[in-house]
């Protein structure tokens, strides 16, 4: 039995192994071929460590497009990253407390309205809210990017927070009222400090998101000086002129820097946040 049990364990880990490799590979790719001069990507592409190591796609890739290097494109992205999150954070944990702590009409109803929100594809609400931020004249600001995410508009998040706030003693609140609190004293002074890994979570996954979003600066964004990121690196890909494979592979290689030390820094509190959250909901 225990040699049984010694193979099945280390079949498991060869499998596990394996499938790690081929999730990570292409990612490693991208990383070494950045490091491998632009007209040696392709013909190379079967080998992972690169023959000739050069800079110059990094170089040439940091300079960017149009008089505007790619660290405008960086403070972009974190702009729009920080403040929608930040407003996601906010708007979310004032509505998770509301749904979970509080009694008033309809509260059944709002419910299901902010779980319909995490069954409904953002491709199906792409071109009514495209009409309708062009009626407030908001296309070619940052408004449809940052804004929105201050009314909770993510449900994803609302419901995460309320499965945690579910899980703190009602009696809490019961004592803060009999002291004379009021419901903004119970929350900021109560609830807030008790439901800090799960709005680490929240503010991780949230920042990873509008990190990552192509498709909404696509939309909104007509300006070069004003692009993140993501819509950024398509610059490098013009199929009427030509492709800069390297220079495409250095910024992307430099584009999940700051998620991954982000990630790195915090991953402790976001399993914290993703343990409680599910024992607690």
């Amino acid at each position: 039995m225990v040699g049984r049990n010694k193979t099945k364990e280390l079949i498991y880990h060869l499998l596990v192994a394996f499938g790690a490799i081929v999730m990570v590979y292409p990612l490693l790719w991208m990383i070494f071929s950045s490091f491998e001069p632009t007209d040696m990507v392709l013909p190379t592409a079967a080998k992972l460590l690169p023959e000739n190591w050069t800079l110059d796609n990094y170089i040439r890739g940091w300079k960017g497009f149009m008089g505007y290097t790619f660290g405008t494109f960086f403070a972009n992205s974190f702009f729009i990253a920080l403040t929608s999150t930040f407003g996601t954070l906010l708007s979310s944990s004032f509505v998770a407390f509301a749904l979970q702590r509080l009694k008033f009409k309809l509260r059944g109803v709002l419910f299901v309205l902010v779980l319909s929100t995490m069954m409904l594809p953002a491709q199906i609400l792409m071109i009514p809210q495209f009409m309708w931020y062009r009626h407030l004249n908001w296309v070619g600001t940052y408004f449809p990017m940052i804004l929105p995410y201050f009314f909770a508009i993510q449900g994803f998040f609302v419901y995460l927070i309320m499965n945690f706030i579910g899980g703190i003693p009602k009696s809490l609140d019961e004592a803060a009222k009999i002291d004379g609190c009021s419901y903004y004293g119970i929350f900021f002074r109560i609830i807030l400090p008790l439901i800090v890994p799960a709005l680490i979570t929240s503010a991780i996954f949230s920042f990873i998101w509008r990190w990552d979003d192509y498709l909404s600066a696509l939309l909104y964004v007509n300006r070069a000086n004003m692009r993140p990121v993501s819509l950024a690196l398509q610059l490098f890909n013009d199929p009427s002129s030509g492709s800069d494979i390297g220079s495409t592979l250095a910024m992307s290689t430099l584009s999940i820097v700051p998620a991954t030390i982000i990630f790195l820094i915090f991953q402790k509190s976001l399993v914290e946040g993703i343990a409680s959250t599910g024992i607690k909901g």
